[in-house]
């Protein structure tokens, strides 16, 4: 359950996708903080004005973490996004070991409010060759 602590914060991200758009880049703006609320860093989305289709403020922001942040810091902190965060970022953001994420819209209210891609979706085929890259992987991770 979120806390009005929650909402202020929540509504800085909502600000910064507001700046996003502004600047000619797709709404949406991301914010972490640390346990006692307080903000350590802060971004917008910039695939348009960076011309890179990954340049979203949860990833830029989970990256920061990453190598920025201790792992016992990053797991004490809470990502607020204003846009529920997509397969990619949300992969980044586990990765980074952060704690906590707050959105204000869903992934799902945000197809109802936006047009399709128009972009086909891309087939994936697999998995294949899993002996000779179980060979490779095996281990790796322990």
């Amino acid at each position: 359950m979120t806390t009005p602590e929650d909402h202020t914060l929540l509504r800085r991200a909502i600000a910064l996708a507001a700046a996003a758009r502004t600047a000619g880049d797709p709404p949406f703006g991301s914010l972490l903080a640390g346990p006692d609320g307080t903000v350590l860093a802060e971004e917008r989305n910039t695939t348009r004005t960076d011309q890179d289709i990954t340049a979203h403020p949860e990833l830029k922001l989970a990256r920061w973490a990453a190598r920025e942040l201790d792992a016992a810091t990053a797991a004490g902190t809470t990502m607020y996004t204003s846009c529920e965060p997509c397969g990619m970022c949300a992969a980044v953001i586990q990765q980074a070991g952060l704690r906590r994420v707050v959105f204000a819209l869903s992934g799902r209210q945000l197809l109802d409010i936006r047009p399709g891609s128009g972009r086909p979706a891309v087939p994936q085929e697999g998995p294949a060759l899993f002996d000779e890259v179980r060979a490779v992987v095996e281990g790796y991770y322990r």
